[in-house]
């Protein structure tokens, strides 16, 4: 995982909207986790959701239990300081998530936009799993989306890892139905255009 000092850095020399993977609302994610067919009272959390607005579309739809993670603490003060009082209803953790132990079973909708792409060794991919398999429910739903096969090679001065739907669910394996998969083209602050797919996955109920 790259370290916290590059993200800190990242947070605290651009604005939230000045990054790469800014998105004014984050609707995709939202319509993915509505197709998961969870109520609102359900436990989602946003993996490096850090400055992402994905937390006030959820807030706006009637999510009541959310939980954003960063490795940032300048991202989660971005979202924090956006929200206002707002920010007093969300959980906020910081941490590393290839480190990181998550209560048991605690989520029913686990969540991550451009947090797997940056996992470019086996092993931060396994810890990443592990934590998956963890903290969801069995019965759960998994969102990844990272840049597709014909997605950059790099963002934020980083080396990626690039998917293909059928190889992202390959990464976390035979406990994790793929039900749909979606392609985007997100289209960056600077004008550029950044291909992602996205996966939702269902957890096991063993």
């Amino acid at each position: 995982m790259q370290s916290k000092e590059h993200w800190e850095q990242v947070y605290t020399t651009k604005s939230e909207n000045e990054v790469s993977w800014f998105q004014e609302h984050a609707g995709q994610s939202v319509e993915l986790i509505g197709r998961a067919g969870v109520p609102k009272t359900a436990s989602v959390i946003d993996v490096g959701g850090g400055a992402s607005t994905l937390v006030d579309d959820l807030l706006v739809n009637g999510y009541q239990f959310v939980t954003v993670l960063d490795l940032s603490d300048a991202a989660i003060a971005a979202s924090r300081a956006r929200l206002g009082m707002r920010a007093s209803g969300v959980s906020w953790l910081v941490g590393d998530i290839t480190k990181l132990k998550l209560s048991r079973h605690a989520y029913d909708v686990w969540h991550d936009r451009a947090v797997f792409h940056f996992l470019t060794t086996r092993e931060e991919r396994e810890a990443y799993v592990n934590a998956v398999l963890r903290a969801v429910r069995p019965g759960g739903y998994v969102i990844v989306a990272t840049f597709a096969e014909d997605g950059p090679e790099r963002c934020s001065g980083l080396p990626v890892k690039r998917y293909s739907a059928d190889g992202l669910h390959a990464e976390f394996g035979a406990p994790f139905t793929l039900l749909q998969q979606e392609r985007e083209e997100h289209h960056t602050p600077m004008g550029t255009v950044q291909k992602f797919i996205y996966c939702l996955c269902r957890k096991d109920l063993n």
